[in-house]
């Protein structure tokens, strides 16, 4: 079989499958302020495409991390990495983090400056801060000495960056504020993209076991780990539903809690996994649910 083209190399390492689900947390902070008269769509453009950069970034430095330190085996259950496949060399990898690194600093200060100008500094040094605090997240969660991914606190991270940075820091870069309704639609991403976590790390506790790797799923054991992913997605839709009520005015406005159906079919197929490796079909399905409750929360919070 030959070699795919470097392009190739470079798409598969950038995981785009994974891009809906980083910018779900965006797409419902903006949608919380789309009816505000400050509302602008080159805001939101630039914070879509930021939280894209970021999402890459991780991507790369995860393969990278996984890949040094031998986590990315042939005993890794999930989809073959392109360190691990030695398609690319280690050092390129890392020059395509730290090029990376730099293109989502670029385009965070783009919409830093779009969102507040000259004339806010603090607001401007405090999402400047959040911004470099974002890209050490993303590399130093598999990546370098002491990653928190490995001494379970991937789960934190993921739910504070996909969560509240992501809801909160969109919503707030728009309006200039924030309100009770926005932490409890950043809570519900929050805990549902933990929740994919979660089905990464319970496809994984063996290897992850075997390697040193602890986290929240290994450390709890499998049985308990399912139980964690109930609790995370009745959380997820406890969340979900306060906020609606805060922001709803009409009926039409609740038609995301439609998520609950595919979120209680999940909770039961989770409940009946025997094997560790079929856990990877259950991860997109809710990736997309998470997404799609984000083009719902926009579809019904915008007047057209």
């Amino acid at each position: 079989m030959s070699k795919p083209s470097l392009f190739r190399i470079w798409v598969s390492a950038a995981r785009f499958r994974t891009l809906p689900l980083s910018v779900a947390g965006i797409v419902v902070g903006n949608a919380l302020a789309v009816d505000q008269n400050s509302f602008s769509w080159g805001l939101f453009g630039c914070t879509l495409l930021t939280a894209v950069a970021f999402q890459i970034l991780s991507n790369f430095a995860n393969d990278y991390g996984d890949g040094i330190k031998g986590t990315d085996n042939e005993q890794r259950i999930g989809p073959k990495r392109v360190l691990q496949q030695q398609l690319l060399s280690h050092k390129a990898l890392f020059r395509g983090i730290i090029l990376t690194a730099i293109i989502s600093l670029g385009l965070a200060v783009t919409t830093i400056l779009l969102a507040f100008g000259a004339d806010q500094l603090a607001n401007s040094l405090l999402f400047l801060g959040l911004a470099l605090a974002a890209i050490v997240a993303a590399y130093k969660y598999t990546a370098g000495t002491g990653a928190y991914g490995y001494h379970a606190m991937g789960d934190v991270f993921v739910f504070l960056f996909f969560g509240f940075l992501a809801v909160c820091g969109a919503y707030y870069v728009q309006n200039k504020a924030l309100n009770a309704s926005v932490w409890w639609m950043a809570s519900a991403l929050g805990f549902l993209s933990v929740g994919v976590l979660n089905l990464n790390n319970m496809r994984d506790i063996e290897n992850d076991t075997a390697v040193g790797k602890k986290t929240v799923a290994a450390i709890l054991g499998l049985n308990a780990a399912k139980k964690y992913h109930a609790l995370l997605l009745l959380a997820g839709i406890i969340c979900l539903s306060i906020g609606l009520i805060m922001v709803a005015n009409s009926y039409w406005q609740y038609l995301p809690l439609l998520v609950i159906i595919p979120l209680g079919i999940q909770m039961v197929k989770t409940t009946g996994v025997k094997k560790h490796a079929d856990f990877d079909a259950l991860l997109k399905p809710l990736a997309i649910t998470t997404f799609m409750l984000s083009l719902m929360v926009f579809a019904t919070q915008y007047s057209f």
